[in-house]
């Protein structure tokens, strides 16, 4: 296998369901992925060439072959490496209101242990301008940076929110893109719904049982192993996004929403009114 092999990338953006549209795709067998995201043209170009197609292994003949990294859409040395190597190359991404996104993203290293209760450290503009939850959601400069390099016939958006609609509708126009197009019985993986209610064990408790991990893992899926596991896990309480926060959050992406819609040709005027409800409801 070579460079030229490759097809398409599915290059962002974080929370916004990337996932379920590569698992969808991999339901056809025509279709070659790898599973996890090798991050190739953002963390590990170091490893070179080599080393990235061997994350491909095994691919037949004929087959369409791509890979997801959510890291290329907000990585700026990603378009330039990937243009490099693979050229005609087609690429993916798939957008969510930002301020969905963000909050999202910053529950999901709440939950982990990566981040604080402190939310308005990580999403107040004032405070978390340049970080990783609210840069996520610079759309058009990060759009920009591609299209600057590719043609805009090979760059395809998604909005997640067109998948909540018509998840069918999302996966064909995929398809179609990718030259899919051909199966019009072909239908999507049921969309997952995670359960980010479970029981957790604390994060600093995770961190001090981390070395009986090789000790208990062949007692996992037993009941003694779950009943310890319930007498030291509890709910998870997520930092509530009141409406003053949320209401920043929306005046940070105003001219980015603004500049984007341009760009694309999409009135986006919907991600700068939310309601909070929706926000709490769909992001945690």
């Amino acid at each position: 296998m070579e460079m030229r092999d490759i097809n398409f990338l599915i290059i962002g953006a974080t929370k916004s369901a990337t996932t379920w549209l590569q698992q969808s795709l991999q339901l056809d067998p025509r279709v070659h992925m790898p599973d996890p995201e090798i991050h190739y043209f953002s963390r590990y170009h170091d490893r070179g060439d080599q080393w990235y197609l061997e994350n491909f292994k095994p691919a037949g003949e004929g087959l369409v072959i791509g890979e997801k990294s959510n890291s290329y859409l907000d990585t700026p040395a990603a378009p330039g490496r990937i243009h490099q190597s693979l050229p005609d190359v087609l690429l993916v991404a798939q957008l969510r209101n930002p301020v969905e996104r963000a909050y999202s993203d910053y529950c999901m290293l709440h939950r982990r242990g990566e981040a604080t209760a402190d939310i308005e450290r990580y999403l107040d503009p004032r405070r978390g301008a340049g970080g990783r939850f609210l840069e996520g959601g610079l759309y058009f400069q990060q759009l920009r940076r591609f299209l600057e390099l590719f043609p805009r016939e090979r760059v395809l958006v998604l909005f997640y929110e067109d998948l909540k609609r018509d998840a069918a509708g999302q996966v064909q126009d995929l398809r179609h893109f990718l030259g899919l197009d051909e199966n019009p019985a072909f239908e999507p993986v049921a969309q997952r719904v995670k359960d980010k209610t479970k029981p957790l064990v604390d994060a600093r408790l995770r961190q001090i049982l981390r070395p009986l991990k090789p000790i208990v893992a062949p007692l996992r899926d037993t009941k003694g192993f779950e009943f310890l596991r319930s007498i030291i896990s509890a709910e998870f309480k997520y930092v509530p996004l009141n409406k003053e926060l949320a209401s920043r959050m929306i005046g940070y992406y105003e001219d980015e929403t603004d500049r984007l819609s341009g760009l694309l040709g999409r009135d986006l005027g919907d991600w700068l009114k939310t309601p909070l409800e929706d926000i709490k409801r769909q992001s945690v």
